[in-house]
């Protein structure tokens, strides 16, 4: 039996050596057959993919480009001084004073407190503000925007340039006496000239001239309506109607005479006319 036993484990450690020396033998010829068709293939080019330096245009973008030879952040900092500056400009280089100062004493010289209401001036006024300077503005297009655009002249000079139209503009309507009020507080030089006053002298002289003609032209506008209140008060107190306000019955009366004469027509035909 311990023969036999002895003969079994013997077959099974030869058979164990040969399956090992077997697969050996099949693993060093399959390593041999990879490498060699690793070595034969050939390494193939890398197709070149063109890089795209530049995004395409789309014909919807917006593009911001420096005016003249100017560049772009110069260009966006004036525009937008420019933006925060027009109401200041609005009041103190054209006749809006004027215009709402005008009537605003004409809504008090009717008795009337919300009609026509606040923005309803001011849009008026700012219409026929754009009226009269429209020779003004297209003179500064053409003598200054013009040249800033085409790079003749530098920002500067285009401000220098524009600035002559609304000088010539203020010296028509300027007031010698605000003139010389102001060169005095300014210790300035008297000019030989008119065109010699700087900008520093010409703006509040001609911001008071406007607010002087407002007035002047609301006193004289407000005279009318104050004849009819008298009128009106005294009669209604000679009656005794003591107990009824004189408002009450002047204001119809105002309002009646002026839709009978045409009061808007008037009234801004001769403001049209004071600035031909």
């Amino acid at each position: 039996m311990r023969a036999k036993a002895i003969r079994v484990i013997v077959i099974l450690a030869l058979s164990a050596s040969a399956a090992t020396a077997f697969a050996a033998d099949t693993a060093a010829a399959g390593t041999e057959a990879t490498s060699a068709t690793v070595s034969n293939i050939s390494p193939e080019p890398i197709p070149s993919v063109p890089v795209q330096t530049s995004l395409p245009v789309s014909p919807n973008e917006i593009r911001i480009t420096g005016m003249g030879s100017g560049s772009v952040p110069w260009t966006i900092v004036v525009l937008l001084t420019l933006l925060t500056l027009i109401p200041s400009l609005l009041l103190c280089l054209t006749p809006f004073a004027r215009l709402l100062v005008v009537f605003h004493f004409l809504r008090q010289a009717l008795g009337l407190q919300t009609t026509p209401t606040n923005q309803t001036l001011i849009g008026l006024a700012l219409v026929l503000t754009f009226f009269l300077m429209q020779p003004v503005a297209a003179s500064i297009y053409q003598v200054s925007v013009l040249p800033m655009q085409t790079g003749r002249i530098t920002a500067m000079q285009a401000v220098e340039r524009g600035a002559t139209p609304v000088r010539q503009f203020m010296l028509h309507y300027v007031r010698e006496k605000d003139v010389a009020l102001f060169v005095e507080l300014a210790k300035e030089p008297r000019p030989r000239d008119p065109k010699d006053l700087s900008m520093r002298v010409l703006v509040p002289a001609y911001i008071v001239s406007e607010l002087s003609t407002g007035f002047q032209i609301g006193t004289v506008l407000f005279l009318p309506f104050l004849v009819i209140d008298m009128v009106v008060a005294s009669i209604s107190t000679s009656v005794g109607m003591l107990q009824l306000p004189p408002v009450v019955i002047s204001t119809p009366l105002k309002l009646l005479l002026f839709v009978m004469v045409d009061g808007w027509n008037l009234l801004i035909g001769s403001l049209m006319k004071s600035f031909s």
